[in-house]
């Protein structure tokens, strides 16, 4: 059974979910740049995400263009959770209901049949992805609970923010 599927909710407006590989990490990591507003990794993060973990990103495509990508992997010391690494959508597709769909996608993977918990990091500052990840709990029917994670200072420098951990589920 394959994952990649095509949606569409208009006409001309048809989206691929589909697994990544390693030749779409250049592309996932221009989203992420143009983005503006996430982590800038660097492109070999990117290429190897797409290569290592396709089982667990999705990538949306239009017209051949990536327009939305999330990045999740499995933390082996939590066999019940999918941690969600970063959520990025095209500015083309924003206010469309793109990123609860490719949390949606995620979630109805094989990789993730045995998943109860999907939990992700996210800044105090950084609403749109809190409503997001709420409104993923409440499609879900199901909790959403935060706590503390990453203190800020944990990281170098300054200027970066605590990380809270967004927990959804159990479902």
């Amino acid at each position: 059974m394959s994952d990649d599927r095509k949606v569409s909710h208009k006409p001309s407006e048809e989206l691929l979910f589909r697994k990544p590989s390693g030749e779409d990490g250049a592309q996932v990591w221009e989203l992420i740049k143009r983005a503006g507003t996430l982590d800038l990794n660097s492109s070999y993060s990117y290429i190897m995400l797409c290569e290592f973990f396709p089982e667990t990103c999705v990538i949306a495509e239009q017209d051949n263009q990536i327009v939305g990508f999330v990045s999740a992997f499995r933390p082996p010391i939590k066999e019940d959770v999918i941690f969600v690494w970063q959520i990025a959508v095209d500015s083309s597709q924003r206010g469309k209901g793109l990123g609860k769909r490719l949390l949606h996608e995620l979630l109805n993977r094989q990789a993730c049949q045995d998943v109860r918990y999907l939990e992700a990091t996210i800044s105090p500052s950084n609403s749109p992805s809190q409503s997001l990840f709420r409104s993923l709990a409440n499609s879900l029917d199901t909790e959403c609970e935060v706590s503390e994670c990453f203190p800020e200072e944990y990281f170098p420098g300054s200027g970066h923010e605590e990380e809270l951990l967004f927990r959804i589920g159990p479902f």
